[in-house]
């Protein structure tokens, strides 16, 4: 069953009724700049294949259910209520309303179904799919007038206040903005876009997502510590937010620093958000292939500066770089998720079996892969 039966087989099972429609949002690969965007820096993701779908139909003003396919159980109804009444999956849904009626919005009600083919805790931005597929429905079926590019800030606003994730505004601008056949190319100050040309296929080449099936741990707050050390280091050095210091002279910059670790927490920031326009710059002069390195380097800088990465996917970026692999990082939050490795098309097999074949050396969980294509954004269906 496709995805998008298996959410109108929910919602008829759920409601005995037909939905007025179904809407899909996608999960991302941040292609590169991690942890760049709460510090106003720039990201350059693109959307995945892979889809949470909701299928919505009108409820009474006011009242608002939920169910998950994921999730099994009892549907989850609720008002509008205040951050954190609703928690789990369903508080994403909840946030979405939340913060919709808080930005003035008479928000329609709706029962919702829920499906995704997003695997959930990868670093592949289920929680944003699922939100930006629930506001795009509720702004449709609504007719809110809320343009798209207001429309991450709002989700974004949800899972920060309602939720309670300290996230950036990257997932959110990924799943609702992305083109297909494109990589966004976001400044996450001025929220300002650029659709950049990722045709692989024409250059050889292909991205190979390899799920390293480490648990992923966001919520033990390593994530906020990484925000706040960033936050506290703009501070003292007197720039509204890191994306404002320099690559230029960073050492010096550095040495204003007392502590180490603020030191290179700082050090990947700045130099990731060079290496996000490094990259930009590659793509649009058609020099694809030569975007490996700034991929490799950046991995290194979330390994040994930013300290996200765990040993799952530090080998899956050492055995693919062994395998031929142009280029190789973790993508997403950190502490556990996937790996992209930019490879020559005909080499998605070598490549798989050799991160099969290290992780088995390790006894590690084995990891999951699949080539991943740059799909579109949230959209109707």
């Amino acid at each position: 069953m496709t995805v998008t039966a298996e959410a109108t087989a929910a919602f008829h099972d759920r409601f005995g009724a037909e939905p007025a429609g179904l809407w899909a949002a996608p999960g991302r690969v941040n292609l590169i700049g991690e942890h760049t965007d709460y510090n106003d820096g720039f990201v350059l993701p693109f959307a995945l294949p892979q889809r949470t779908i909701a299928a919505v139909g009108p409820a009474p003003a006011g009242e608002w259910t939920v169910c998950s396919t994921a999730a099994g159980g009892d549907p989850v109804s609720f008002g509008r209520g205040e951050p954190g009444e609703v928690t789990g999956w369903a508080g994403y849904v909840a946030g979405i309303v939340w913060a919709l009626h808080e930005a003035g919005f008479d928000v329609p009600g709706a029962r919702i179904a829920l499906a995704s083919e997003v695997p959930v805790g990868s670093g592949l931005s289920s929680s944003a799919a699922l939100e930006s597929s629930v506001l795009t429905a509720l702004a449709d079926l609504g007719r809110l007038d809320l343009p798209v590019d207001r429309r991450p800030a709002l989700a974004q606003r949800a899972e920060n206040v309602y939720v309670g994730a300290p996230t950036g505004i990257l997932d959110q601008s990924a799943s609702i903005r992305c083109q297909a056949g494109r990589a966004l190319f976001l400044d996450c100050r001025s929220l300002e876009v650029e659709q950049i040309p990722f045709d692989l296929a024409a250059a050889g080449l292909a991205i190979l997502v390899i799920n390293s099936n480490a648990p992923h741990q966001h919520v033990d707050g390593e994530y906020g510590a990484r925000r706040k050390s960033c936050e506290e280091a703009a501070r003292i050095l007197g720039v509204p937010a890191l994306r404002d210091v320099p690559e230029e002279g960073l050492a010096a910059t550095l040495d204003k620093l007392d502590d180490e670790t603020m030191r290179r927490r700082v050090r990947h920031i700045v130099t990731e958000d060079q290496r996000v326009l490094d990259t930009v710059a590659l793509l649009k002069a058609g020099r694809v292939r030569e975007i490996g390195p700034l991929l490799t380097a950046s991995h290194a800088s979330m390994r040994d500066d930013f300290e996200i990465t765990v040993d799952q996917v530090d080998v899956a970026v050492e055995a693919a770089l062994a395998a031929g692999a142009h280029g190789a990082r973790m993508t997403g939050g950190g502490f556990g998720g996937c790996v992209l490795a930019l490879i020559d098309a005909d080499r998605a097999t070598e490549t798989t079996a050799a991160v099969e074949t290290a992780y088995a050396k390790r006894s590690f969980t084995p990891p999951t892969s699949w080539i991943a294509t740059a799909g579109p954004g949230a959209t109707k269906l």
